[in-house]
């Protein structure tokens, strides 16, 4: 099980590093078994968040990055520069970058290639809008995403793949899929993944719901059984909330 945080554009590089500390802490003060934690601050914290995690077994990771290797594009960070800055995981294709940045299918699949290209695992994001799941095209969409997304990228094992389901109606605004319609989507995007590559491939994959996880509803989503973990926002920022979701996992996990 893995348990992310995505802390999106929030805290500075002071209250990043205090907050990476405070997690880095309670997760060794936690006994979380084999859940495996991962933060992804801003860009401009990286390497501070890294310092402060080292030794703790928390991974770092970004939350985005450009496709190309190098050149003139101001304002934009390539993989090699995230691992030289010590991340091994990126988060890619995430809602708030299709939505205000209009990244494409296509964008992301580059930026998929390239991450692993550069041995990062890409944590990608996929989900539908409200309207889009009432029209009854969920399914559709999260397709698209999955096969757009991955499209003609090759992995070495399971582990360096990440998917995170982040039903878009649930992002921020205190609703939350329940656990059958989670499940349920994480089951049809593992079959998805089974078709790209194979079942042994897809059943070993982690795959993340991204939509409102909190401690309250944790242990009802990571009790799925295609529910491998969470991407976490909000309550990545504090570190007793982020550690709570990852005991609720550890606890799954002891009793399975």
């Amino acid at each position: 099980m893995l348990i992310a945080g995505n802390w999106k554009m929030n805290t500075d590089v002071a209250s990043g590093t205090k907050l990476a500390s405070d997690i880095a802490k309670a997760a060794a003060d936690a006994d979380l078994g084999s859940v495996a934690l991962a933060v992804c601050p801003p860009y401009v914290s990286l390497m501070p968040v890294g310092d402060a995690l080292k030794g703790s077994g928390v991974a770092l990771g970004a939350q985005n990055m450009h496709q190309e290797d190098g050149g003139a594009f101001t304002g934009e960070v390539s993989a090699a520069m995230l691992v030289s800055a010590g991340c091994t995981h990126v988060v890619l294709g995430h809602s708030e970058r299709r939505q205000y940045f209009g990244e494409s299918n296509h964008d992301i699949q580059q930026k998929v290639a390239r991450a692993r290209q550069n041995g990062l695992v890409p944590i990608l994001c996929v989900g539908e809008t409200k309207a889009e799941r009432d029209a009854g095209d969920a399914k559709t969409v999260v397709e698209g995403q999955v096969r757009g997304g991955l499209a003609d990228v090759p992995f070495d094992a399971p582990g360096d793949l990440v998917i995170a389901y982040e039903p878009v109606w649930a992002i921020g605004t205190g609703d939350t899929a329940t656990p059958e319609q989670a499940n349920e989507m994480h089951a049809f995007i593992r079959g998805l993944v089974a078709d790209l590559y194979d079942k042994a491939f897809a059943s070993d994959v982690h795959i993340l719901y991204g939509g409102s996880m909190k401690p309250h509803n944790a242990e009802d989503l990571l009790s799925q059984p295609d529910v491998d973990g969470g991407l976490i926002g909000g309550a990545s920022l504090d570190a007793d909330s982020f550690i709570a979701i990852a005991r609720h996992g550890a606890a799954i996990e002891a009793k399975a």
